[in-house]
């Protein structure tokens, strides 16, 4: 006989977690279904290793470039296996977080299997049924190969599988300039290996093309070969490596290298889910549709992370995941805003952006968007660190609101919060430049641009006029 539960959650990474503790701190009766291991991409493939390897890479770089600060450069002896265990040890020291213990400490009931759904309101785990009030879908994705004559038979790397390696390859190809590519090429060339990216594109083409731009220069000033609008036509496998072959700007080419690392995107994990039976609707690419609640076409169904096809990121997961919980066993009153939400590509300088582009902002509001963009040649901390490439670059509409934002900096992904609030609250930067910032600070940035946006305001004819009657009264006082 079926057991009935509150929810039902079918996946155990970020999503799925959060979505599990939310329910057991309400007293719901949940279930979730992990076919693998709790923790998701995120712990195994994804933040945690990658901003582990970026911290060994960023420690690499730093000795090396110690001379512009009057110290004597060092070129390190990399321990590649040693760094890689690093990477594994931090997973580790993590893991019990998310582990099936935590959750069952929460109040969640773990079940380890494949589940399938047999209906709209009842799932099948092995020999077993679950009948359910609410289920929550959160199976997240899988990264996908290009369709490139030869490459699989290259045994290329992806996100998932660069983490068994113990040998750092001396010659990598990465195709895909996304964030994932930009971090993890960084990385492997600073740790030492001959980098070679490849993008059909721009680099992170969803950022501001000035960030793209500031990026591919950062890169390339550290010896990364850097190929925009060129395209893999053709992968030819050979002893002890593979040969790319490319189109690009200036015709055809081809690269040797020991090994090819892919990211180039990811498709949803859906297939074998049984969604058609529990009348779950998909986009075109496999994506469970949803609405801004969370809900599927199936109203007793939600879904949540990756699979949804929204922002791909940890911590848009975790939000997802608490909303959808509450909402399933609450009521569905809670949305989600994906535009407010901001993200970070951390590779150095990091990339941040949160809300509309310039050419997004334009598109609705027309002439009456404005920019205003600071220099961080400006900003005295990124002076004193000499780290002045960057910029904040914030999209204002007509009434100095921001619209969106887009900082490129170290410290971008702390610097963005400020802005992502005023997103969030519809604010004016201008209000910024009132509320007293440390100094010497990264938000610098952001509070020069609002004291830049305040000075605006005050300079126009309007306040002039004002001001100057305000100054004459007093004179006669």
């Amino acid at each position: 006989m079926a057991r009935g539960y509150d929810l039902v959650i079918v996946g155990g990474g970020t999503a799925g977690i959060i979505a599990a503790k939310t329910a057991g701190r309400l007293g719901a009766r949940v279930v979730l279904v992990e076919r693998d291991r709790t923790g998701g991409d995120c712990l195994w493939t994804g933040c945690v290793p990658s901003k582990s390897l970026l911290a060994a890479a960023h420690a690499a770089h730093r000795m090396r470039t110690a001379g512009r600060f009057g110290l004597t450069p060092v070129d390190p002896a990399v321990d590649f296996a040693a760094v890689m265990a690093y990477v594994r040890g931090a997973i580790e020291r993590i893991e019990p977080v998310d582990s099936p213990a935590a959750l069952s400490a929460a109040g969640v009931e773990v079940v380890a299997g494949t589940a399938e759904f047999i209906g709209p309101a009842e799932l099948r785990v092995g020999g077993r049924q679950l009948r359910f009030r609410h289920a929550l879908i959160a199976t997240g994705s899988t990264p996908t190969l290009p369709q490139v004559p030869g490459l699989p038979d290259a045994d290329p790397l992806t996100s998932d599988t660069v983490w068994e390696l113990d040998t750092l390859p001396e010659r990598l190809a990465v195709i895909g300039g996304g964030p994932v590519g930009c971090e993890l090429a960084q990385a492997f060339a600073r740790l030492g290996a001959k980098v070679t990216m490849v993008e059909a594109g721009r680099l992170i083409p969803r950022e501001e093309p000035l960030a793209g731009a500031t990026l591919s220069a950062a890169l390339s000033a550290e010896g990364i070969g850097v190929r925009t609008s060129t395209t893999v036509t053709r992968v030819v496998r050979h002893e002890g490596g593979a040969r790319l072959e490319l189109l690009g700007p200036e015709g055809s080419g081809r690269v040797d290298v020991d090994r090819v690392l892919v990211a180039t995107g990811r498709r949803p994990r859906t297939a074998g889910l049984g969604l058609d039976r529990a009348g779950v609707r998909l986009d075109e690419r496999g994506h469970v549709v949803t609405d801004a609640r969370l809900r599927t076409s199936n109203r007793r169904v939600y879904a949540a992370g990756d699979v949804t096809g929204n922002l791909p990121f940890t911590h848009v997961a975790g939000m997802h995941g608490s909303i959808a919980a509450t909402n399933a066993l609450l009521g569905p009153v809670r949305s989600i805003d994906h535009e407010r939400i901001p993200w970070v590509t951390f590779t150095d300088p990091e990339v941040a952006h949160v809300g509309l582009t310039e050419d997004q902002a334009r598109h609705r509001h027309g002439d009456a968007v404005r920019i205003r963009l600071l220099s961080h040649d400006h900003v005295d901390r990124a002076i004193v660190e000499d780290e002045t490439d960057g910029f904040t670059h914030v999209v204002l509409d007509g009434k100095g609101r921001v619209l969106g934002a887009t900082v490129v900096a170290p410290r971008a992904g702390e610097m963005i919060a400020e802005l992502t609030g005023l997103v969030a609250a519809c604010g004016r930067l201008r209000d910024l430049a009132s509320v007293v910032h440390p100094y010497p600070a990264w938000s610098d940035g952001v509070w020069n641009t609002a004291v830049a946006e305040s000075a605006r305001v005050l300079g126009s004819p309007v306040m002039r006029r004002v001001t100057r009657t305000l100054l004459r009264a007093r004179r006669f006082r």
